[in-house]
C-alpha cells in the first residue's frame, strides 16, 4: 500500500516508518520538523517526506494514497495543561479537518494514534473498549473527540480505525525522556537515583514503541470488515503495573540504582489497567515487549549513545524543547514555525 505517515520525525513514527517498509508498503512520511534534530546515537534515515504543519494539510497533498497512519500530536500532559487551546488546536481540530480531507482525496483507510488515557481513572478491573471514557487532561480530551468527530465521517468507502495505545516506553532514534519508564531509566543512568515523586500506587499500562509499530502493521493489513470503526486497546496485560513496579523494573536494569519514593505529590488520580483481549482475538495481535526488557534496552542506548544531563532535561523533554524553539524566535504563539524572508 501507499502509506502517509504523519509525524515520521516523532517518538513513535520513527520507529514505524521502517517496520511498515519492511512489511512491502511505499511510506511517505508528513511532519513540520518540531523534533526532527532530537536525535540520540545515529541519526534515522527517513522517508521521502512532506514538510507541512498538520493544521495546512491541503486535499492535493493527500491524494494517491491507500491510508493515512496519523499519529502527529502534541503528546504531552503538561503541554496540554498549559497552552490546551493549542492542543485543541492541532490534536483534535487538526486532526478532524485531517481525516475530512483524506475522505475526500480518496483515501480508504486512515489510522488514529489515540490513547488509553481516555479512561482516565477506574477503581477497579480492567476497563476495556467499551468503558465509558473519563479523560482527565487536555491531551486525552482532544483524542475522545477525534474518535467521536471521525466515527461520525466513516462509510463504506473511508474505513478509520482508533488504535489506544498504551503508555509508550523504549528506544527510538528520536527519543521522548518525558514518559514514564523512558524518564526512570534517565534518571537511574544520570543520578543512581530512580525517583518517583508520587506514591508509587497508580496503575498504568505499558507498551513498547516497537509493539506499537507492529500494532499499525497489523491494522493497516487487516480485513477493513474486522476493524472498521473500531477501537483497539494496544498493548499486553503483564505490563499493567504499578508506578512502583516500574520503578522496581528499572532498578533492575540499571546496575547499582536505588529507588526512592518520595510520595511528595501524594497519589495520581490517573490510574487504571486495561484489557488489550480485543486486538487479540480480532486480529490475533501480541506485544511482546516488557518492561524489563524495554528498560535494559534504554539502559544499554543510554550509556552506548552518551545520554547527559542537559540533553536529557532539555532536547528530549518535550516542553522545554518547545520553549527553547519558542524564546530563539523559531515558532510563533501557535506553535508554527517563523519563516523569514532569508
Amino acid at each position: 500500500m501507499k502509506v502517509l505517515v504523519t509525524g515520521h520525525q516523532g517518538y513513535l513514527g520513527t520507529v514505524m516508518v521502517p517496520v511498515l517498509q519492511a512489511a512491502g508498503h511505499d511510506v511517505t512520511g508528513l511532519d513540520s520538523g518540531l523534533f526532527e534534530q532530537c536525535v540520540l546515537g545515529p541519526a534515522p534515515l527517513d522517508p521521502p517526506g512532506i514538510e507541512q504543519d498538520l493544521r495546512d494539510v491541503s486535499v492535493t497533498q493527500l491524494a494517491g494514497f491507500d491510508a493515512v497512519v496519523h499519529l502527529a500530536a502534541l503528546s504531552n500532559d503538561p503541554l496540554g495543561a498549559l497552552a490546551p487551546e493549542i492542543t485543541y488546536a492541532i490534536n483534535h481540530r487538526g486532526s478532524v479537518r485531517l481525516a475530512r480531507l483524506a475522505k475526500e482525496a480518496g483515501v480508504r483507510r486512515f489510522l488514529y494514534a489515540s490513547t488509553c488515557s481516555v479512561y482516565g481513572a477506574a477503581d477497579d478491573g480492567l476497563v476495556n473498549e467499551d468503558t465509558a471514557l473519563r479523560p482527565l487532561t487536555p491531551y486525552a480530551e482532544s483524542k475522545v473527540r477525534v474518535e467521536d468527530d471521525v466515527a461520525a465521517i466513516a462509510d463504506d468507502w473511508f474505513s478509520p480505525v482508533f488504535l489506544r495505545n498504551a503508555t509508550a516506553f523504549g528506544f527510538s532514534p528520536r527519543l521522548r525522556a518525558d514518559i514514564v519508564v523512558n524518564n526512570l531509566v534517565a534518571h537511574a543512568v544520570l543520578t543512581g537515583v530512580v525517583r518517583v515523586l508520587s506514591d508509587g500506587t497508580p496503575w498504568r499500562p505499558l507498551v513498547h514503541a516497537q509493539d506499537i509499530a507492529v500494532a499499525f502493521l497489523t491494522a493497516l493489513e487487516a480485513p477493513i470488515h474486522k476493524i472498521h470503526c473500531a477501537a483497539f486497546n494496544v498493548g499486553t496485560e503483564t505490563n499493567n503495573l504499578t508506578v512502583a513496579e516500574i520503578a522496581e523494573a528499572v532498578v533492575g536494569a540499571v546496575p547499582s540504582s536505588h529507588l526512592l519514593i518520595t510520595g511528595e505529590t501524594g497519589p495520581d488520580p490517573r490510574s487504571y489497567r486495561v484489557d488489550f483481549s480485543r486486538f487479540r482475538d480480532t486480529l490475533g495481535y501480541e506485544a511482546t515487549w516488557s518492561v524489563a526488557d524495554g528498560a535494559t534496552q534504554l539502559y544499554r542506548a543510554y550509556l552506548a549513545y552518551g545520554l547527559n544531563q542537559h540533553d536529557f532535561a532539555h532536547k528530549f523533554t518535550r516542553l522545554p524543547h518547545l520553549d527553547a524553539l519558542r524564546s530563539a524566535g523559531l515558532l510563533d504563539e501557535s506553535m508554527r514555525w517563523i519563516r523569514t524572508a532569508a
